[in-house]
């Protein structure tokens, strides 16, 4: 057997195995939620209400979206503008001073460390300077979480985005100075149409994270079973639902957990989905 056919089954069967395992988290999830289902039907998907009372148990998942969406389109509207200017600062303007080595390296440092690390900083840190500020419930709510959240994706979109930056080939950006373009001009004429789909690539990872941080959020957003109405208002997310009610379920609760992973999953997929299409269209 040659070396291209050992490769080629090898491809196969790496990509063959992550069929698998996502085929069969998708069963587990659909097998463990269809209790819910049966019991409350597309009603679990609008409902707001979150009661465990025995004889009384009636569970809903909107609560938990409302926050979920909140929190993670909040954070995304910050890192935004903070993260594309630090990149454009790494990988355009100081693209080969020491400064923007420090940076770089800083910036992929923090993007590695564990969510649990932000939690106990927004928590000890974040939270008191809010509170100071005048912020409502002790300092947690669906602003805290975003804060802390945005804080988190930063590094994260700012170091995919430098790379995608960088890799816009000189001769490109050499020809539009040669024709008398600005800098400025050469930055939105040139890099960003040319790096505009990876750059959006990096967005949506860092909205994919977002919608699934667990510990940093469930520390900070208050724990509410309610649908929030403002920003400063305290609430839960789907995965912080899941990381604090997990343990002790049973019966047609864990099935309601289960279920909302589900429908988490299928967030994360359509997102992923959308910017798939966008990117493809933008390219």
């Amino acid at each position: 057997m040659n070396s291209d056919k050992i490769t080629k089954i090898v491809l196969l069967s790496a990509s063959l195995i992550i069929l698998l395992v996502s085929g069969g988290m998708v069963f587990s999830l659909v097998k463990g939620a269809i209790p819910t289902f049966h019991a409350f039907g597309l009603n679990f998907i609008i409902s707001n209400q979150w009661d465990p009372s025995q004889g009384k148990e009636a569970y809903g998942a909107l609560p938990f979206i409302a926050g979920t969406i909140m929190t993670s389109v909040t954070a995304l509207l910050i890192c935004l503008p903070l993260s594309f200017s630090t990149s454009l600062f790494l990988g355009e303007y100081f693209k080969d001073k020491k400064i923007a080595r420090v940076i770089r390296l800083m910036v992929d440092l923090l993007a590695g460390i564990p969510s649990i690390v932000y939690g106990l900083w927004g928590f000890y840190v974040l939270r008191p300077l809010l509170i100071d500020l005048g912020l409502p419930n002790q300092g947690f709510g669906v602003f805290t979480a975003s804060l802390i959240l945005a804080i988190m994706i930063i590094p994260y979109a700012t170091s995919l985005s430098n790379e995608i930056i960088t890799m816009v080939p000189n001769d490109l950006k050499e020809a539009a100075y040669s024709l008398g373009a600005t800098r400025y001009e050469v930055i939105f004429n040139v890099i960003i149409p040319s790096a505009r789909s990876g750059i959006i690539a990096g967005y949506i990872l860092a909205f994919g994270r977002a919608l699934g941080e667990t510990m940093a959020v469930t520390m900070l957003i208050g724990n509410a079973n309610v649908i929030p109405t403002g920003f400063f208002d305290t609430g839960n997310t789907m995965a912080s639902v899941i990381a604090n009610q997990f343990g002790e379920a049973d019966g047609l609760k864990l099935s309601s957990l289960i279920a909302i992973a589900l429908l988490l999953f299928l967030i994360t997929g359509i997102i992923n989905a959308i910017g798939k299409l966008i990117i493809k269209k933008m390219a």
